[in-house]
C-alpha cells in the first residue's frame, strides 16, 4: 500500500470528483493522502474534506506563494484553528523565490511565523522550496521543528543531506518520471532509502505517462513508485513498504486507513 504525502484534493481542477479520486485511489492500493492547506481561506474546506474521507489527513499552513494576500491576524488564526482540530502536519509552507516579483521578506515573516507554530504544536512541516533550499535550512536551524518533509525535492545532494539531518525526508513524485531529470533521478536512485516518501502534488507535476492536460491523481502514485524501484533496482513491493514506513516515521499523527 502507498501514501501520497501531497494531494490538493480541494483544487479547483478536481470539480466536485472527489469521491471518484478517492475511490480510485483506494483500488490502486493508495490508503493514506495527505492534504495541505494553503492559505486561511481554505482551512475549513481542507478539514471537512478529510473528515468525509477517512484516509485523507489534514495539514494547515500558508503557502508562499499566497502570502501577499495573507494578513498578520492570518497567524493567529492559524493557531486558534490548530487548538480546536486534529492536524498530522503544518503545510504547505515555504518559500518560493522562482515566482516573478516575489516579496521575500513577506514570505519569510510568514514562514518563520509558521515555524513557530510547528514547533509550540510539536508538528512536522511540510516544505515548499523552490530556489530557496538554503534560506529555509537557514531558518530551520533557528526553529528546531521535528522534522516533516521537503516537498517536490529538487535540490543538491549537500542540500539534500542537510535536510536529513534535520530530520525531514524528501518527497519524489512525476517530476522524477522524466528520463531527461537526470539530477532528480540520481538522487532519488542514490539518497539513504529510509529518506524517500512519495507524492503527487496532485493536480499539480504530471508524470510524464499523464496525457498531456490531464490533471495529476494520487492513483497514479503506483506508478511513479514503479520508475523508483526501477531507478533503485528494487522490487516495487519493497519500494511500497519502506516508503510507506518513511511516512509514518515523520507524520506519525496520519490517519489509520479505513474503507470508503
Amino acid at each position: 500500500m502507498y501514501t501520497d504525502t501531497h494531494c490538493h484534493l480541494d483544487a479547483a481542477e478536481f470539480g466536485n470528483t472527489q469521491a471518484d479520486i478517492v475511490r480510485d485511489a483506494l483500488a490502486a492500493g493508495v490508503n493514506r493522502i495527505v492534504v495541505p492547506s494553503v492559505a486561511r481561506s481554505n482551512f475549513d474546506t481542507v478539514r471537512k474534506l478529510c473528515e468525509q474521507y477517512t484516509n485523507c489527513s489534514p495539514a494547515y499552513g500558508i503557502h508562499p506563494m499566497y502570502t501577499d494576500d495573507a494578513a498578520p491576524v492570518d497567524l493567529d488564526v492559524m493557531r486558534d484553528f490548530l487548538k480546536q482540530h486534529q492536524a498530522v502536519a503544518i503545510g504547505e509552507i515555504g518559500l518560493d523565490f522562482f515566482i516573478p516579483h516575489y516579496n521575500q521578506a513577506r514570505q519569510e515573516h510568514f514562514f518563520v511565523g509558521q515555524l513557530k507554530l510547528a514547533r509550540d504544536f510539536d508538528l512536522p512541516v511540510l516544505l515548499h522550496i523552490r530556489r530557496a533550499q538554503d534560506t529555509i535550512l537557514k531558518h530551520l536551524r533557528q526553529i528546531r521543528v521535528r522534522g516533516g518533509i521537503a516537498h517536490a525535492f529538487n535540490g543538491s545532494r549537500q542540500q539534500a543531506d542537510e535536510f536529513i539531518k534535520l530530520g525531514f525526508k524528501l518527497g519524489f513524485g512525476g517530476a522524477m518520471t522524466y528520463s531527461r531529470a537526470t539530477r532528480l533521478r540520481e538522487l532519488a536512485a542514490t539518497l539513504p532509502p529510509d529518506s524517500i516518501v512519495l507524492e503527487t502534488d496532485a493536480p499539480d507535476i504530471p508524470p510524464d505517462f499523464l496525457e498531456r492536460g490531464l490533471p495529476n491523481e494520487p492513483k497514479y502514485l503506483p506508478r511513479i513508485a514503479a520508475t523508483l524501484a526501477e531507478l533503485r533496482a528494487l522490487p516495487l513491493e519493497d519500494i511500497a513498504r519502506i516508503t510507506s514506513e518513511n511516512v509514518l516515521s515523520v507524520l506519525p499523527k496520519l490517519k489509520t486507513p479505513a474503507a470508503q
